[in-house]
Formats: C-alpha cells, structure tokens, sequence
C-alpha cells in the first residue's frame, strides 16, 4: 500500500552531517511534510520538545547524548510532549546484545546502517499498520517487545519448566492437582 506522509512530522537525530542529509533526502522522497534535524541527542531532545513530532529516527552513538539516552528521556521525563512517540533507532552494529539494549531502551524500531530505501519505508510502514501496546513497569516503559505471532505457536516450549509427554500432552498441577492438556485445548 502506498501512502501520503503530506502531514507526518519526523525528527531526524544523526551526529554524521552526509548521512543526515542523506536521510533528509530519503524522507522527502517518500513525501515526509515536516523533517526536524539535530545533531546530537541533546539537541534532538530539545527539538522535540519544541515540535513533538510524529516519529523520531535517531542514530545510536553520538556524543554528548547517544540514542539510547535520548529514548530514555523521551520515554521517562516529564516534560517529554509524547512518551509514546515511536523512535527507529539506527546502528552499524547488529549484535545479539546491542539488539536487545536497544529494544530494553524503549524503541519501537531496529535499522541497521547500511539500509535501503525500502528498509527504512517497510519501519515506517510497521509503525503505521502495526502499532503496538505500551507497556509500562517498574524496570520498562515502552512498546511491547513481544512481536505478534500468527498461528499455532509449535516451536520449542517457552519455559524450561513445562513438560510434555511422548503424546504431546502439557502435564501442569493447579491447586496440586495433576491435569493434562492436549493441543486441542489450546485452539
């Protein structure tokens, strides 16, 4: 589906000069109304205190305030305009644990440098035709960090301490009483 941007307001936050033009020009590509730049996370905050735009695109490491920070303030501090604001958070480094500090943090979306075009449409994209819940707790504040699943889940069990028998049977106790509960029952 192709889409009118006409009226989306995006902050853009990239402390490298030629990729944040290369970004502004990418976006009013797809036809952003409104591009907001900063140059570090300090900046980038103030400016979106200033415009609360619609969707925040920030790099990972700049300096004084990295993109991680800059998500924690957004999503925590009080005079944030819009602590529900989605944030794509891009990265030249895809590792395992740099993925999950980034979706700890509070973003909504993961790119990594180098991207295309359409990686950073399809982010957009996601945002808009699948926005998530917010979950707000004591240790996080931000998207679900659950994905939706479709179907049946039939991988491997999720936690260590369910078992199940040769017949695909779940075997739990509620109240201490054994119960067996069979893939039916879960459709």
């Amino acid at each position: 589906m192709t889409y009118s941007f006409q009226k989306i307001k995006i902050l853009i936050i990239e402390d490298n000069a030629p990729m944040l033009e290369l970004l502004r020009k990418i976006l009013q590509s797809f036809g952003i109304g409104t591009i907001i730049t900063a140059l570090n996370g300090e900046e980038g905050f103030i400016k979106f205190c200033q415009s609360n735009p619609d969707l925040v695109i920030t790099d990972w490491m700049m300096a004084p305030c990295d993109g991680i920070a800059l998500s924690h303030k957004i999503r925590n501090e009080r005079k944030s305009p819009n602590q529900y604001v989605p944030i794509i958070l891009m990265t030249g480094f895809s590792e395992k644990k740099r993925v999950i500090s980034a979706r700890d943090s509070g973003i909504t979306e993961f790119l990594v440098k180098p991207f295309n075009t359409r990686d950073l449409y399809r982010r957009i994209h996601q945002i808009i035709e699948r926005p998530r819940k917010f979950i707000r707790c004591e240790e996080f504040f931000g998207p679900d960090r659950r994905r939706k699943m479709t179907g049946i889940y039939g991988g491997p069990l999720r936690r260590q301490d369910d078992t199940v028998s040769k017949d695909n049977i779940f075997n739990t106790e509620v109240d201490s009483e054994s119960i067996d509960i069979t893939d039916i029952d879960f459709l």
